[in-house]
């Protein structure tokens, strides 16, 4: 019997999926569910957009298109991400997308050879890892540290990572799992370790607009960045179109040649229909990305405040995305867990309460010892999450 291709053993996938799957499990035998741990968003994409695309497909929009996007929606974001970063981008700059995962895997495509070293940050999303190995390099982690406001990146650590055979960096600023920003100084470090040793940089800026106080800066406006940094952006987060599956990359020119030659290899194109709708997302009314992020801050402070009442529970409250990372160490010392897995299947069994755990986004670095847990808060009700966090800090306060 024929096997299959050895590269498949390399190929991991994102975990909160399998959590789903437990948490779906446990519902279907007529429990309650409180669903921290996909980040998907239950507020509905604005009637604007929906009317743009049914209008784009009644219009007959349902046939192939330019494999690197449609010219009006290169424009748009072109002059959208521009002037929110503070650069001049052309529309050649900009390669559309079915999402923001595959501008990962391209951008690897694109920059890795088998065997290179990219940096990766971890915890961070499982995807970065996966794509690495599946493709052949070394995914090299690079960890975050705690602080009073947050987690920090080990940046002594990157250095130390470095070798002649490192090709990239992936940097989230704005990450996801553990809502870490970065500071302006901490920017500038890794934009000019980038330049020191001639690495590429993925700048996933999947939450850049998801955030509630503050401005978001990127990367690529510093000296120095533009020419070796591609951006990823997503229409998923900011106007919640997660299942519409619209992205980009905004790339030097020379990536974006290579960037829409894959995309003809592996998709053709991008939903024709869909990129109409992205066009009114940037360029119509945008009430409902301000509602959306008032709904997600109610959420955000009614999460913190329940979060640190949970004896042995503490979190910073971040200013952007829509994720917790709580310390759960001192919670799971008093119910007896040493496992972080394990709390989170009693957890599950005992309040309803399904969540992620740090184990969901990366293999555990040496010299670790606090524990973690992730909440998504973009997809369950502030009330919900009143009720489910109470449900939690009674089990742990008994």
């Amino acid at each position: 019997m024929q096997k299959l291709a050895n590269r498949l053993e390399r190929l991991g996938t994102e975990t909160a999926f399998s959590v789903a799957q437990a948490a779906a499990s446990w519902k279907a035998q007529g429990n309650l569910v409180y669903p921290f741990h996909l980040g998907d968003i239950n507020i509905p994409t604005a009637a604007n957009i929906v009317e743009a695309m049914n209008k784009a497909i009644a219009d007959g929009y349902t046939g192939y298109c330019p494999g690197p996007g449609i010219p009006q929606l290169r424009e748009a974001l072109a002059e959208d991400l521009g002037s929110r970063r503070g650069v001049t981008f052309s529309p050649d700059n900009v390669v559309v997308m079915t999402g923001g995962k595959p501008v990962i895997t391209k951008f690897l495509q694109a920059v890795m050879n088998p065997g290179q070293e990219v940096l990766y940050p971890n915890p961070g999303f499982p995807i970065y890892e996966s794509q690495i190995e599946y493709l052949g390099g070394t995914a090299v982690p690079y960890r975050y540290v705690p602080t009073s406001t947050g987690f920090a990146i080990d940046l002594d650590q990157i250095r130390a990572s470095i070798t002649p055979n490192t090709t990239a960096i992936i940097y989230n600023d704005l990450q996801n799992p553990i809502s870490a920003e970065s500071t302006a100084a901490e920017r500038e470090a890794i934009a000019q370790i980038a330049i020191e040793h001639d690495l590429w940089v993925l700048s996933d800026e999947a939450y850049f607009e998801t955030r509630y106080e503050g401005v978001s800066s990127s990367i690529v406006s510093l000296p120095g960045m533009a020419e070796r940094t591609v951006i990823l952006y997503t229409f998923s987060k900011k106007f919640a179109m997660t299942g519409s599956r619209l992205g980009c990359a905004v790339a030097p020119l020379e990536i974006a040649q290579v960037l829409s030659k894959l995309n003809t290899n592996d998709e053709s194109c991008t939903t024709h229909y869909v990129q109409w709708a992205g066009i009114e997302a940037l360029r119509g009314p945008q009430d409902s990305v301000q509602q959306m992020l008032d709904i997600l801050q109610k959420r955000r402070d009614t999460a913190c405040e329940l979060v640190n009442s949970i004896p042995g529970m503490s979190v910073a409250v971040p200013q952007s995305t829509f994720y917790l990372f709580p310390d759960v160490t001192g919670a799971m010392e008093r119910l007896g867990y040493t496992a972080v897995g394990d709390f989170a299947t009693a957890a599950l069994h005992n309040t309803g309460v399904s969540f992620c755990t740090r184990e969901h986004f990366g293999r555990r670095l040496p010299g670790e010892e606090r524990q973690y847990i992730r909440l998504a808060y973009s997809g369950i009700e502030a009330d919900a999450i009143r009720d489910g966090l109470g449900r939690l800090r009674d089990w742990i306060e008994a």
